[in-house]
């Protein structure tokens, strides 16, 4: 078992090796990405906000759709991996704020953002309980988080924790634990944050939207 700065050092030094390649066709296993964009761009369009924070944002895609779509608004990227940084600021994003930072640990002031995306990022977090605790401390009040991640049936689940997350741990990746629906609830509800929607879609993913 590794320790949390362990699984966070393999997670900076895979994506610093992906970082050039993370947005072009050559990005691999990272291309799945792509396919939770349009989910968590469809659910923020039913939200009002000003002040958005992406946790995990990489090189930036995410952030870069919603700026096409609307420049106004306040965005903040925060990644590990100060190589995936480096390559956002290099879009020139006018008004987009780019920082280096642990997503267990946001580095923001309490009731920051209204709202905080997560896509494919929360699978590389040891503490995840951290995660949610701290997005309740800087969520304002009313605000939303919306994350998208991997999840599946239990037994499907414990092979993925236990075979095939310490195989991808050998080969470089900082990938740390895929969570139940249930263990999403119980974070959710430790860190004082109410459920709107949870649930287990197309492609193992998961879905979980919830308001402070």
């Amino acid at each position: 078992m590794k320790t949390a700065e362990e699984y966070k050092n393999l997670t900076i030094q895979e994506f610093t090796r992906a970082a050039d390649v993370y947005e072009t066709d050559k990005a691999g296993l990272y291309e799945m990405c792509k396919d939770d964009y349009p989910y968590i761009a469809a659910e923020l369009a039913n939200e009002d906000y000003e002040d958005l924070l992406d946790c995990g944002c990489g090189t930036g895609p995410m952030i870069s759709l919603l700026y096409e779509n609307d420049s106004k608004k306040n965005y903040t990227g925060l990644d590990i991996t100060p190589k995936m940084i480096e390559v956002a600021k290099e879009k020139n994003l006018e008004g987009v704020n780019w920082i280096v930072g642990d997503c267990e640990n946001l580095p923001f002031e309490e009731n920051s953002f209204d709202a905080i995306i997560c896509s494919n990022s929360f699978h590389h977090y040891p503490n995840p309980q951290n995660f949610f605790n701290s997005v309740n401390r800087v969520l304002k009040p009313g605000g939303r988080l919306i994350l998208q991640d991997y999840t599946a049936p239990k037994i499907i689940l414990w092979i993925m924790n236990h075979i095939e997350m310490p195989l991808a741990n050998l080969q470089g990746h900082g990938d740390v634990c895929v969570h139940s629906l249930k263990e999403m609830e119980s974070f959710c509800n430790v860190a004082g944050l109410k459920v709107e929607k949870l649930e287990a879609a197309e492609k193992g993913r998961l879905h979980l939207v919830a308001r402070k």
